[in-house]
């Protein structure tokens, strides 16, 4: 199955942060916080949205935005265009 966004929306593959340990305590991962950068996979058909974001960036996205959906046993989120707030250049 393949996600196509529509309009301004873009489909993003959140970055899985690397498990930390300090000093011996384990942190479950309802207590971990969410990522807030992630990979473009998709982006939607506004030709605006389609000039400032390129499949395969990686944005930074608001931290409470978007609809998370399973796919293929693979997190995406699908957000809107309002909750991208900066392109992460290397």
């Amino acid at each position: 199955m393949t996600l196509k966004p529509l309009d301004d929306r873009l489909v993003i593959e959140p970055t899985v942060n690397e498990e930390k340990k300090v000093g011996g305590i384990y942190i479950p991962d309802t207590a971990k916080e969410k990522p807030n950068v992630g990979t473009v996979i998709a982006v939607g058909n506004d030709e605006e949205l389609q000039e400032l974001v390129k499949v395969g960036d990686k944005v930074l996205y608001s931290k409470y935005g978007g609809t998370e959906v399973d796919v293929e046993d693979k997190k995406y989120l699908i957000i809107s265009r309002s909750d991208v707030l900066a392109l992460v250049e290397k």
